[in-house]
């Protein structure tokens, strides 16, 4: 088993996908009319055939609440992996991205969260090296 797509819910598609394609630097996997909105997935450049992100309309009355609740104790909705988080965090913040948690070292990983301005925080996590066992007496 694997997992094929998750979502964030978004306030508005068309928003995100500037957001998270201009941006954050995703690609667009499937853009398909569904109504009244689009299923609407992203990919990352290095992993194109790989897990796709739906931008999924927020507008279950239960999503307000919920993303608001979330955002309020500061839990983001998703995580992203990056390579290098300090770059991210400079090439962002050189975007206009703004960050509620700036990066810092959290057991083994570093991590910072960033509002995507469209409901919803992201975690950039990048894994620490693991640290050399001690050596023997």
């Amino acid at each position: 088993m694997r997992i094929y797509v998750t979502s964030v819910f978004v306030a508005d598609q068309a928003r995100a996908l500037d957001f998270y394609t201009r941006v954050l630097g995703f690609r667009v996997k499937h853009d398909v009319p569904a109504g009244e909105y689009r299923w609407l997935t992203v990919v990352s450049p290095q992993d194109p055939d790989g897990t796709e992100l739906l931008l999924e309309p927020g507008a279950h009355p239960a999503v307000g609440p919920y993303r608001a609740a979330l955002a309020a104790d500061g839990i983001p909705a998703t995580s992203f992996m990056v390579d290098d988080l300090d770059a991210e965090y400079e090439r962002l913040r050189a975007l206009g991205v703004a960050f509620t948690l700036k990066p810092k070292g959290a057991g083994p990983v570093r991590m910072a969260v960033l509002d995507d301005t469209c409901g919803n925080l992201i975690q950039l996590v990048q894994m620490q090296a693991a640290p050399a066992p001690a050596a023997a007496g």
